[in-house]
């Protein structure tokens, strides 16, 4: 009789315990305590992350030694996309007409989620990293003078220990990543907007490279800008023998310039504006038939943007007349709206930052980070060790202007906020060389792995609390485009200026090639370069680092 009762008893006991474990139980039980359930998933969650650090790195590192400018981030876009489909992703590639823009998904149903993050590098920025002196790799060479080498690692490994977590529990959601092509000459994301790819998203979280750990909500600080090409056509002819027959392009794209610089005194001090001359003619000795002038009109409204727009085709026209030459239609290169981004969604990410914390940095993390700073005549006061409070809006009445990011038109068309991780020396010019000292160190590769926890934490929010994508939508249309609505910068006529950098990364990408990480024969990209990090000046001042001879060249 004891063993009669004894089996059941053990049958009953498996039962229980079989049915504890179920999908419907652990529906009971998320209905009992939800907010229990996501905080584990979220300790999780970051543990996936740990888990896929190395990922981080050799993606940091890989994007980093292609040093590609913007529209020509092949060798990166092929790299991300190979990532991707290797983890399920589908990806749809020249998107918006853009050969290096994609778009990848994975999951079903909502919320759909999009993760961005730019790709593209700096020019003459060609940087050994973890060297804290001035050592291009290639003399001349683009390189990472920003770090958006690594804000896609940031991405990849906070979407794939997401999905891992939604195949587990079963849960409902689309995850989509897309890059953020040409962000320096602020030309791509206005394009993947009118192409549609945000059409069906709920929510964009944007990472982007900083030197603090934060996020903010409503207007920021800077300028919308609207990039605009003027292109002059002249009369050919021998500059010396008689010039009084030709009619010079190159005069005409100076006097604009000069023009400009004395109508300047005349605008609203919030406008900020620069140009370049891409086009002066020939030789000297012929009268410029062709000439263009490249200029970015920044404003901190979408109204503001309109009229500098309108003053500086004034100009252009202006110019022309004075000079006998012919203004041709411009050509919208690019576009930025100013930024606002969502109240609700950058709360859930502050506490998230929160929670995950400042990475731990070591000595040698300090060291370099003060010895880059010294580099470039800055104090220094070494790598933040606090996370940054949440941002409130920019305060209308103190926004002098400043820069710009096409992410505005983005967060114009859906919810959106942007992730600023830790992962870059404090204090640097910006769009300089030092910017991509540490940017395949230690510090981008901790400072990386930090976003991605914060980022992966937010999606599961996204995920599992249904009335904060609710709120996000509800504060998007009753509070930011209750009364401002996006219009297009670029005109339907404007297409993606994929010509930009093609000669520059056709002249020096067979130099950068053999200095490409090799993931298979180096742990680190250090490691390949035989760099000891970190690389500290001597008493001289100088760096004495001897570099390894790369495959196929020699230094």
């Amino acid at each position: 009789m004891r063993q009669t009762g004894f089996v059941p008893g053990v049958l009953l006991a498996i039962w229980m315990w079989v049915g504890a474990a179920s999908p419907l139980a652990a529906q009971q039980r998320d209905r009992v305590n939800p907010a229990a359930r996501l905080d584990a998933l979220k300790d999780e969650v970051s543990k996936q992350v740990d888990a896929r650090a190395d990922l981080v790195q050799r993606i940091v590192d890989q994007l980093f030694s292609f040093g590609e400018l913007g529209f020509q981030e092949v060798e990166t876009s092929r790299y991300l996309v190979g990532l991707l489909r290797r983890e399920g992703f589908s990806v749809d590639t020249a998107v918006a007409g853009i050969p290096t823009a994609w778009v990848a998904r994975w999951g079903r149903g909502r919320p759909v989620i999009a993760l961005g993050s730019d790709i593209d590098g700096i020019p003459q920025a060609s940087q050994v990293p973890g060297v804290a002196c001035r050592m291009p790799l290639v003399e001349g060479a683009p390189g990472h003078g920003e770090g958006h080498n690594s804000g896609q690692a940031v991405n990849l490994a906070a979407a794939f220990a997401v999905k891992r977590i939604m195949e587990r529990e079963k849960l409902l959601g689309t995850l989509v990543l897309w890059p953020g092509v040409a962000e320096e000459q602020i030309a791509g994301k206005p394009f993947l907007v009118r192409a549609g790819v945000f059409a069906d998203v709920d929510v964009v979280l944007f990472s982007h490279v900083g030197t603090e750990f934060g996020t903010s909500w409503g207007l920021t600080y800077g300028s919308g800008l609207v990039s605009v090409l003027y292109r002059f056509s002249g009369k050919a002819a021998h500059a010396a023998g008689r010039p009084w027959q030709g009619r010079s392009a190159l005069d005409a794209a100076q006097l604009m310039d000069i023009g400009w610089n004395f109508r300047r005194e005349h605008l609203p001090l919030k406008q900020r504006s620069h140009s370049v001359i891409v086009d002066g003619g020939d030789q000297p000795n012929v009268v410029p038939q062709t000439a263009s002038v490249w200029y970015y009109l920044r404003e901190v409204d979408y109204k503001g943007i309109r009229s500098l727009w309108a003053v500086a085709d004034s100009v252009a026209q202006g110019a022309a007349l004075m000079t006998g030459t012919t203004l041709l239609p411009t050509r919208v290169l690019g576009a930025a709206w100013p930024r606002h981004y969502n109240r609700p969604v950058a709360e859930a990410l502050s506490a998230n930052i929160e929670r995950v914390g400042m990475p731990p940095w070591t000595a040698d993390d300090q060291a370099f980070a003060r010895a880059v700073q010294r580099a470039v005549s800055q104090p220094d006061s070494g790598l933040k060790r606090k996370v940054d409070s949440l941002d409130p809006p920019a305060d209308p009445a103190r926004n002098m202007g400043g820069a710009s990011d096409d992410i505005g038109d983005v967060s114009w068309t859906v919810p959106t906020v942007v992730l600023y991780y830790p992962a870059n020396v404090d204090g640097l010019p910006g769009h300089h060389w030092s910017s991509a000292m540490a940017m395949a160190t230690p510090i981008a590769h901790k400072g990386s792995v930090a976003g991605a926890k914060a980022g992966a934490m937010t999606m599961l929010d996204l995920l599992l609390r249904p009335a904060l994508v609710d709120s996000a939508r509800a504060y998007f249309r009753d509070v930011q485009t209750r009364e401002v609505k996006y219009e297009p910068l670029i005109r339907p006529e404007d297409q993606p200026p994929i010509e930009l950098n093609r000669e520059i990364l056709e002249r020096y990408r067979p130099a950068m090639r053999p200095y490409y990480y090799d993931a298979k024969r180096h742990r680190t990209y250090l490691e390949q370069l035989g760099v000891e990090y970190p690389a500290l000046p001597d008493s001289a001042g100088a760096c004495r680092v001897r570099l390894r001879q790369p495959r196929g060249g020699t230094r």
